[in-house]
């Protein structure tokens, strides 16, 4: 199953199939060092002007920055110099103006008549735009790296935060230079010699927002380029052969290739999310883009070095199409102040008197009730001295709590996203995400087996579901996962483990390793009940297994992040038949469902746990204005808020897919890999930023928050490995999403 560009939302989605298509039939890149003649953008224009996109941002109803983006990131992927941008600024800043001059302006501007070029002069972030001095209404300066402006008849230029400047520029005192930046052309230098202008009220518009509207709309377009050209890569590597086989069967061409998507589809779910916001009039539509900008500068970036490194030398040639969207990337990230002027506006959010820390989601008002219901519980069950209790004990003993279980049991609640016909409570993913939301704010202990659950939901018999379900539902049951083995870690396919039958007994012979919850009740065993099976994952099945039985020997052992696993041997352990889960050999079914219906989850839950550690964090630093005000520590929080709602995207969009059916493995993997990573990438930072202190572990005096932080970072790296290791899940996503050759 491939991942997709396509937008939740009809009419965006709409849109952009049928601008796709239209410039695939009116539109072909040209080479990367090649120009488009002023007379070939307008007439691009022109054709564009009669699909409806001129108007888009004009006024309500004419579309908002969601069809704004959409066109954006097309004319993008299409290496269409059309000025689109400017278009749109014009329609967001002047629209609502009454002056005669203005509104026939923007009647010709609608109808393909005129064309304008904006720029942000002096209020652009970059020094080396340039800017303009007015005198009896004419201005003199120099302007830069304005776009169109060999194409455009007019320029609007911000004069100060109140107004913009009309200048004719077929007027006197006029001179357009074409510019080459990233050795391509597009861009001009326009010198104004005591040129005629008419002074514009922008009125309710607030310039600062329009450049954050700008700069967004540059991302997207960078988006739509950095993806065109990354799709091209991926079917290069299907096609280019070396050492007699496509070089998409290499693992390093297919993990490259991972990273580019998953850094993609962040870019373009927080894209959609910024113009989801503004659009319905939520404020926060200004934190997400600079979000977006913030994490993009970097991601987009990259995503064209890896492309780029994926062509090899083919690449490099003038006439191929890569070359051109790897230039697009750039001059779009770093215009207006690119990553760093949004790094500043988000450190400013987040660590400024008067700031605000990361935005609750909107999670329906079915989550948003069931969010609230979840704190008022915690706050009458897991407070005081209960819960002072519990935070005083080791970290190894804070993983989970029986008395807190059996709870927790009483409100349904372990059996949140359960069917009703299992004793569920069938909440929507949006419910679930809440609960995990407000119990990891909270700091409660982990709760049920949900990975266990679902397979016995999926696979077990009535009689087993019967027996398990309720037990895990009431809180008293944990179950654990035997799956990893001396030889058999991601590659569960050649586990050795062995399950023979006799009689109405199955006997298992074998050892497992790195079993996190050996304590449980029950173990979720996969053995080997086919040694000759062809291929041998054929040959497995899945059995339930009491860890009270006889023949099992346990040796835990202690891990670096403080916690434990456990060595299991079975020596001869006999179970009943009736333990067996699905068919006999059926296993691998049953074993990567549950796998996949984790991984579903795993990512959100991570991401989750990491936002909680960053608003932690954030208290620190604030209470410390030499950190708060500490550049480098500003731009290292600043990434990681940004990085944050990118891994909050993804899980968000996973609890769609879920809503909507399953989460595709592939899916999952992209949000496991991300948030794993990320909660690396936060500990170390966390270090960083506060110093030795940090460093050191619970109960040392002078400590903070008792060693949280350093050991954050150690049972980080558990994240990355369970539940198949990311390089796995890189793979997996590759071959699945990609397509690329197993």
């Amino acid at each position: 199953m491939a991942v997709t560009e396509a937008s939740n939302d009809d009419v965006a989605g709409m849109l952009r199939h049928s601008l796709r298509g239209f410039l695939d039939e009116h539109w072909r890149p040209r080479g990367a060092t090649a120009s488009s003649s002023p007379a070939e953008v307008s007439a691009i224009w022109r054709k564009l002007v009669g699909q409806g996109v001129a108007a888009l941002g004009a006024e309500e109803g004419e579309g908002g920055l969601a069809e704004i983006f959409v066109v954006m990131a097309e004319l993008g992927r299409a290496g269409c110099p059309a000025p689109m941008w400017s278009a749109a600024l014009a329609n967001l800043a002047i629209s609502g103006s009454q002056v005669d001059v203005v509104v026939d302006l923007l009647e010709r501007l609608h109808s393909g008549k005129a064309i304008v070029a904006f720029s942000f002069g002096a209020l652009d972030p970059d020094p080396g735009t340039g800017a303009i001095e007015v005198t009896d209404l004419r201005a003199t300066g120099v302007l830069r790296f304005v776009e169109a402006a060999g194409a455009a008849t007019h320029l609007l230029v911000a004069l100060d935060q109140a107004h913009l400047a009309l200048i004719d520029l077929g007027g006197p005192g006029v001179e357009c230079v074409a510019i080459r930046a990233m050795g391509a052309w597009g861009l001009s230098e326009i010198r104004l010699n005591a040129a005629p202008l008419m002074p514009i009220p922008v009125g309710t518009v607030d310039l600062d927002d329009l450049r954050i509207k700008g700069r967004a709309g540059l991302t997207a377009r960078a988006y739509g380029a950095a993806r065109r050209a990354f799709e091209l890569a991926v079917d290069y590597a299907k096609e280019r052969h070396q050492f007699g086989q496509p070089i998409g069967k290499f693992q390093a061409i297919q993990h490259k290739l991972a990273n580019c998507l998953i850094a993609l589809e962040g870019v373009r779910l927080i894209i959609e999310h910024t113009a989801r916001l503004h659009d319905g009039g939520s404020d926060d539509w200004r934190y997400f883009a600079d979000c977006a900008s913030a994490f993009s500068g970097n991601a987009l970036r990259q995503v064209s070095l890896e492309t780029q490194h994926t062509f090899g030398a083919i690449g490099y040639a003038e006439e191929h199409e890569a070359p051109i969207h790897f230039k697009r990337v750039h001059l779009d990230t770093i215009a207006l102040g690119g990553a760093s002027d949004a790094k500043h506006r988000l450190a400013a959010r987040l660590l400024d008197v008067g700031g605000a820390g990361l935005p609750q989601y909107d999670l329906g008002p079915a989550g948003n009730a069931f969010r609230e219901q979840v704190r008022l519980w915690l706050a009458q069950n897991w407070t005081g001295g209960t819960k002072q209790a519990f935070d005083q004990r080791p970290f190894a003993k804070r993983e989970f709590d029986a008395s807190f279980a059996r709870t927790i049991g009483e409100t349904g609640w372990i059996g949140l996203g359960w069917p009703e016909q299992f004793g569920g409570q069938a909440r929507s993913p949006l419910e679930q995400i809440a609960f995990m939301e407000t119990m990891e704010r909270g700091e409660a202990p982990r709760i049920g087996a949900a990975i266990q659950a679902n397979a016995l939901m999926m696979f077990g018999t009535s009689e087993q579901q019967r027996k398990y379900l309720p037990e895990i539902l009431r809180g008293e049951a944990m179950h654990g996962m035997g799956y990893s083995e001396p030889q058999a870690g991601s590659d569960l396919a050649a586990l050795r483990t062995s399950a023979i039958r006799d009689g109405d007994r199955w006997v298992i012979n074998g050892q497992k390793i790195w079993t996190t919850t050996w304590w449980g009740k029950y173990m979720f065993l996969a053995a080997r009940t086919d040694k000759d099976a062809k291929p041998p994952h054929a040959g497995i099945s899945m059995f339930i297994v009491p860890m009270d039985a006889p023949g099992i020997t346990i040796r835990p052992s202690v891990t670096m992040y403080d916690g434990t696993f456990a060595n299991i041997f079975y020596d001869n352990v006999r179970i009943p038949a009736e333990n067996l889960i699905g068919e006999v050999n059926g296993g691998w079914k049953v074993l990567t469902g549950a796998l996949a219906f984790e991984r579903g989850l795993v990512g959100g839950g991570i991401v989750l746990k990491v936002a909680h550690a960053f608003e932690q964090l954030r208290s620190h630093v604030i209470g410390d204005r030499s950190l708060a005000d500490n550049p480098i520590v500003r731009d290292r929080m600043a990434t990681l808020a940004s990085e944050i709602e990118i891994g909050r995207q993804l899980m968000m969009h996973c609890a769609e897919l879920a809503a909507d059916g399953v989460t595709p493995p592939e899916y999952g993997a992209i949000s496991k890999v991300f948030s794993g990573e990320l909660m690396e990438r936060f500990g170390e930072a966390a270090l960083d930023i506060l110093g030795m202190r940090a460093a050191l572990s619970e109960q040392m005096p002078g400590a903070i928050d008792n060693g949280r932080f350093e050991q954050n970072l150690r049972h980080s790296l558990m994240w990355v490995i369970s539940i198949g290791t990311n390089e796995i899940q890189r793979s997996l996503i590759a071959q699945r999403a990609l397509g690329l050759p197993r």
